[in-house]
């Protein structure tokens, strides 16, 4: 989904996803509209005793639901800036916090893999939480908020939210919080990528829990439930595939410039279509005296009318906007870039912008196989040698 940048802490970029524009007023007007049940609920949990019909009278409700929605957002920015900070401390920088329909996401630029670290970084969020909870609370006690109802009950409602959103995240469900606890400590004794693997299994088990209750009439669980599992699942994936290819470079698993079918710029795209179905090839990178000068691909040659593709060449369709890659660059780096591109292949350059080879998705997940059945102590080069008479 799209987001929008609204500013930066300590030099974070923070986001407002499309999503968290759509949910905070409905979430505003959840509140307000159940003003009455939380003027309850905190009379029970603090013994407030807030009046309800002064608070549920006129726009006050929808007043107080903003307010309450708002505070509550920014309390979930905060618990992001705690994981940021613990982890900037650790030298692990923050692409961005994003803000979205399920709370906040603070992008690492990298995973730490060292326990200790990653204990710290996960708890922090949960203790600014509580901190944001207890802060909130004092007021409340002490009395000084007395006179003033609708404040009180913001104030109320923040302290409670804050509570509850330590202990909900603390739950192992891994990716959240408590799974990013499970996982640290469950690395003592193991390696990263086992640990991940069996937290990803408890994440999924407390995902399938919280999705069977939130059928019993709370689809904001099932949401979660299936952010769960899914982040789960994915994270696992990645962090054993990153553990395959440790040392194993692109020029490893890539096919080599020799072996590579390109394209000339000024082809015609009859030809280049003919090409396509001769060779069952959906894309080509497109070399010009030795160096790659674009790519292109099936859908580039069908925006052509069929009747006009003798007249059009290869340079009026191609992208010049090369995906690529080094070839002495880790692989793993290779299958996040091919990831992030939502693309099926990379060109890999020189540093003079010449044709290396070119790396595929096919690739990838062939090396990755060929090394998870051989196991992790397979030499690259007879991963490689495997891979071409595959």
């Amino acid at each position: 989904m799209r987001s929008y940048e609204i500013g930066r802490v300590f030099g974070i970029p923070i986001k407002l996803d499309v999503t968290f524009l759509l949910v905070l007023p409905v979430f505003a007007a959840l509140i307000g509209w159940q003003t009455e049940q939380w003027v309850g609920v905190l009379n029970q949990t603090w013994g407030l005793g807030l009046p309800t019909g002064t608070l549920s009278v006129g726009v006050t409700p929808w007043l107080l639901g903003v307010a309450a929605a708002v505070g509550l957002f920014a309390c979930v920015l905060l618990h992001e800036l705690g994981h940021s900070v613990v982890s900037m401390h650790y030298g692990y920088p923050i692409e961005s916090i994003t803000l979205w329909l399920l709370g906040g996401v603070a992008s690492l630029e990298e995973q730490p893999e060292d326990w200790k670290q990653e204990f710290a970084i996960a708890v922090a969020g949960p203790v600014v939480s509580v901190a944001l909870g207890v802060l909130c609370y004092v007021p409340l006690r002490v009395g000084v908020l007395g006179g003033a109802p609708a404040l009180t009950f913001v104030v109320g409602y923040l302290a409670l939210a804050n509570l509850v959103l330590a202990a909900f995240n603390l739950l192992p469900g891994f990716p959240m919080d408590g799974g990013r606890v499970l996982r640290a400590l469950l690395a003592r004794k193991r390696t990263f990528a086992r640990a991940t693997q069996l937290a990803a299994e408890v994440g999924k088990g407390v995902a399938v829990v919280l999705g069977i209750v939130g059928l019993f009439g709370n689809l904001l669980l099932v949401a979660i439930a299936f952010f769960i599992y899914i982040g789960a699942s994915s994270e696992s994936q990645r962090t054993v595939m990153n553990a395959a290819f440790e040392g194993v470079t692109v020029r490893d698993v890539m096919t080599k410039a020799s072996d590579v079918k390109a394209v000339r710029p000024d082809d015609t795209v009859a030809d280049l279509v003919e090409r396509m179905f001769e060779e069952r090839h959906t894309g080509y990178p497109v070399v010009e005296d030795g160096r790659v000068v674009g790519v292109v691909t099936l859908d580039d040659a069908r925006a052509v009318e069929r009747v006009e593709r003798d007249a059009y060449h290869v340079s009026d369709v191609m992208s010049t906007d090369v995906a690529s890659i080094a070839p002495d660059a880790e692989a793993s780096d290779a299958i996040e870039r091919i990831q992030e591109r939502g693309i099926g292949r990379l060109v890999v350059l020189g540093d003079d912008g010449s044709l290396v080879g070119l790396v595929t998705r096919t690739d990838l997940v062939t090396a990755f196989n060929i090394i998870q059945s051989a196991g992790r102590d397979t030499q690259v080069p007879s991963v490689e040698r495997d891979r071409r008479t595959s």
